[in-house]
């Protein structure tokens, strides 16, 4: 499975981390930067790695940045992106069984290395369950279609 993955300052410590983690555990990575702490505009980065999942160059992404919000902002103006801003094992688990989120957001500045290794995981090991959330999907992407 390739994974993009694509950070602000604020998570590129993190974003090394979890891409380590998950290089070792088989995975490949897309690493779309930033490749430093030094201030940068977070879009600059996710957009393109939410691209690259949108045109299937990868399978799922992962955006990290000070609390995820503008980086899950930004990934989702990507036309068939779903990304969930996850802080628990729990969010990450129902953002890919009831959303079906092929992108995930986290926070840095809010969730420890350690939980954040756990959110990777738990999102990475849950299975869409369809049924009434496949008819929110697609009423979801009707309007997108429409829209753009």
């Amino acid at each position: 499975m390739k994974i993009a993955i694509a950070s602000d300052h604020a998570g590129f410590e993190l974003k090394d981390t979890i891409k380590e983690y998950l290089a070792k555990k088989g995975y490949i990575i897309q690493d779309f930067g930033t490749y430093s702490s030094k201030m940068v505009d977070y879009p600059d980065y996710i957009i393109p790695a939410a691209e690259s999942v949108s045109k299937k160059k990868n399978n799922l992404g992962i955006v990290i940045g000070g609390s995820g919000n503008g980086e899950a902002i930004a990934a989702n103006k990507v036309k068939g992106i779903r990304c969930a801003v996850c802080w628990n094992i729990k969010s990450a688990r129902l953002a890919r069984e009831h959303n079906n989120a092929n992108v995930i957001s986290i926070g840095a500045r809010m969730i420890s290395e350690k939980e954040s290794i756990k959110i990777v995981d738990s999102w990475l090991k849950s299975t869409f369950k369809k049924g009434r959330h496949l008819r929110r999907i697609k009423k979801i992407n009707k309007f997108e279609n429409r829209r753009l």
